[in-house]
């Protein structure tokens, strides 16, 4: 006679908890994209001034017609430069992107998310951008929008710290940092909005000129 058979020792439900359906994105889901990329524009926009100074002028700031801030321009294009680069990594990440561990210009793609993470594969008919995917956008050399992508990260992991000189046009990482927040927002349309069928947000801004 044939011993009894043990009784399984796991279920026949999923195998994990942490395995979530896909779902459409929501309307925060959206409103937060959006949000990031208009950031990444505003980044970009003072880049564009930091990089044309030889020395940052005066600013002013008003509310209305009360003037409430003076100081240095940099006042202004620091911040919004260093917002532009956390908000670039949160986009990144969200494709599936990161920056390989001790190389400010290797990009890699994420092994695994927190639980609570939101990520474009969750979404229905999305899956993660690749390495390739993602270099293959743009119309330069792919190392250069590699180191672009990955520099940006780099640069958000390591908390943001920075001298007189960073930011401007004497910066050597000037250049990929424009190549990023140009490209970043492009690539979220591209891989986000135009496959779902959503008109991409118009989050591009226009500095405006000087009264002569």
């Amino acid at each position: 006679m044939l011993p009894a058979r043990a009784k399984p020792s796991h279920r026949s439900g999923p195998v994990s908890s942490h395995v979530r359906p896909h779902i459409p994105p929501s309307v925060d889901l959206l409103s937060l994209l959006e949000y990031r990329m208009r950031a990444v524009a505003i980044g970009h926009l003072a880049l564009r001034y930091s990089s044309g100074w030889d020395e940052a002028p005066a600013m002013k700031i008003y509310f209305g017609e009360t003037q409430v801030i003076e100081g240095k321009a940099t006042g202004f294009t620091n911040g919004a430069i260093e917002s532009a680069i956390i908000h670039c990594r949160a986009l990144l990440e969200f494709l599936g992107l990161r920056a390989a561990a001790g190389s400010p210009t290797t990009l890699r793609e994420l092994a695994a998310r927190k639980p609570d993470d939101t990520g474009i594969e969750l979404i229905d008919g999305l899956g993660r951008v690749t390495v390739a995917d993602a270099l293959i956008q743009y119309p330069g050399p792919p190392s250069e929008a590699e180191a672009a992508l990955a520099y940006v990260i780099y640069l958000a992991n390591k908390g943001l710290a920075h001298t007189t000189t960073t930011f401007t046009k004497h910066d050597q990482g000037t250049n990929l940092l424009e190549i990023a927040f140009r490209g970043v927002p492009v690539l979220v349309a591209n891989r986000f909005y135009i496959p779902l069928g959503i008109e991409p947000p118009a989050y591009q801004l226009q500095g405006r000129k000087r009264a002569a």
